[in-house]
């Protein structure tokens, strides 16, 4: 009985990760991912889902080989650099127009979201999610209202795209 309850107890062990670790980084990749995916968007739920539990991954496993030799910050930043491939992997032109900008940043503050979890700042990488969809949603709404910013630069895109408007 013993063993099987040893046996159990070390398929549930992720050491060095934790599993209140794993579950924060799931629940904020799905609180951006979801929004995003609501507006169709190429950033959805999985995808945010996996960057954030990614990167949570790599900063603790980098954490966990520290020594007086090593600099784990330097995972951080080699983590950034490759997060920021795929934020380029979003982009597109069409027209001279770039699209997708604000999906590449989206992946960013997912990495800096999974930081936040893998440093045990748990509470704040909640937080931050949220203030990524309420960033994402709050200046849909400010265009949407205020005539002065809908119809600044992008109007005049717009214009150039479709000459006939």
């Amino acid at each position: 009985m013993s063993d099987d309850i040893s046996f159990i107890a070390g398929l549930l062990n992720f050491d060095p990760f934790t599993w209140q670790g794993i579950a924060t980084s799931l629940l904020c990749g799905t609180i951006v991912g979801a929004e995003r995916q609501m507006r169709g968007k190429p950033v959805g739920i999985r995808t945010a889902t996996l960057i954030t539990l990614g990167t949570y991954a790599f900063i603790v496993g980098a954490l966990s080989i520290s020594t007086e030799m090593t600099d784990p910050s330097r995972i951080i930043g080699q983590v950034i650099t490759g997060v920021g491939f795929l934020g380029a992997g979003v982009m597109l032109t069409r027209r001279g127009v770039v699209f997708g900008v604000t999906s590449a940043a989206t992946i960013w503050c997912m990495a800096s979201i999974g930081v936040c979890v893998a440093i045990g700042e748990l509470a704040t990488a909640i937080k931050l999610a949220v203030v990524v969809v309420s960033v994402l949603a709050g200046v849909d709404f400010l265009e949407d209202y205020m005539l002065k910013i809908s119809n600044g630069v992008n109007s005049r895109f717009k214009r150039w795209r479709n000459p006939e408007e």
